[in-house]
Order: structure tokens, then C-alpha cells, then sequence
């Protein structure tokens, strides 16, 4: 006959009457981060949990990239990490020290804006405007990418960015009208 022993799992302890002690993080726990945004160099102290979208909004006051879903699936949040697009809400900001970020206030100015943002204006692709930079600077990514010349290739690459709006037709003529393909 075999005898079963009892193990002691990690939250049994030896002694019963002895106080369990769980490390919590401290709310004040920050670290220096220094990121490169639009060209500038900018030192922050962040909770390591700050997620890209929430420096750059809460912390740089660059309110252009805008917070939608704040799960990756809407496309409002995209901004450029080293020339690439990508969505600020599903990076944590600590990660990305060192990599050149652009938002869309650093690709145009209302007095020189960049060629997709006129074709945004030109073509109507803007409606609400929620979704506009986020969808101005997939375009302008996309830019640099292989896309076929068909407005339904386009709409493929673009099918990160969601328009509530629904001006998908003005916003691929704009892609289009930048890239020469209208």
C-alpha cells in the first residue's frame, strides 16, 4: 500500500498563522523614457504601462492621433515608428525609445500641408474628421508600400482605418489622386 504524501503548493506556507505579503506596484512607479517624436527629442518619466497613444496624447499634448477602440482594430491611434505605420494603442511607449515616431502633426501645417492631407481636402475624405488622421497616415505609409494600382487594392491595404462616415470612395480617390493613379 502506498502512502500520499501532501505537498505544499507556493501559497501554503509552513507556518499558518504567518502573513502573506504580495508585491504590489507602487501607482508612482515611473521611468525615464525618451522618445523622438516629430523631429524632437522629448524626456518623459512614465508609468511603464503607458501605451504610445497615451504619451502622445496625455503626456506630449498631441491630440491629433486620436483614441477610438483602444484595441488595435479601428486604425484612429496609427502613427509612424521608423517610417512604418502601426497602432499607438497596442505599444507600450517605454518600448520604443530610440525608434523616430511621427504623428500627424509632424508630416504637414494648416499653412503647408502634406500632399495627402490636400487630397483629403480636395476629395471630401474627411466627413466627421475622427478618423482622418489616422487614416492620412496609413495613406502616406502606404505611399512607400507595394500597392497595386486598383482603387480595390488600396481599399485592402487600408482596411486597418475604419470610417463610421462611411467616405471610403473619397478617401481612396484621394490615396489615388496622390499616387497618380486618378
Amino acid at each position: 500500500m502506498m502512502q500520499q504524501t501532501a505537498s505544499k503548493t507556493p501559497q501554503q506556507s509552513a507556518d499558518p498563522d504567518a502573513v502573506r505579503t504580495t508585491r504590489q506596484p507602487s501607482a508612482n512607479a515611473t521611468m525615464p523614457v525618451e522618445l523622438t517624436v516629430n523631429g524632437n527629442l522629448y524626456t518623459l518619466s512614465l508609468d511603464p504601462r503607458t501605451t504610445l497613444l497615451d504619451a502622445l496624447r496625455e503626456h506630449l499634448h498631441l491630440t491629433g492621433t486620436k483614441k477610438g477602440c483602444d484595441h488595435g482594430q479601428c486604425g484612429a491611434c496609427t502613427v509612424h515608428v521608423n517610417g512604418r505605420r502601426v497602432n499607438a494603442c497596442l505599444l507600450l511607449a517605454c518600448a520604443h525609445a530610440g525608434d523616430e515616431i511621427t504623428t500627424i502633426e509632424g508630416i504637414g501645417q494648416p499653412e503647408a500641408l502634406h500632399p495627402m492631407q490636400a487630397a483629403f481636402v480636395e476629395c471630401d475624405g474627411y466627413q466627421c474628421g475622427y478618423c482622418t488622421s489616422g487614416q492620412i497616415m496609413s495613406a502616406v505609409a502606404l505611399l512607400g508600400e507595394a500597392v497595386g494600382p486598383d482603387d480595390a487594392e488600396v481599399r485592402e491595404a487600408m482596411s486597418g482605418n475604419l470610417c463610421r462616415c462611411g467616405a471610403y470612395q473619397n478617401i481612396v480617390a484621394a490615396i489615388q489622386r496622390v499616387r497618380g493613379q486618378s
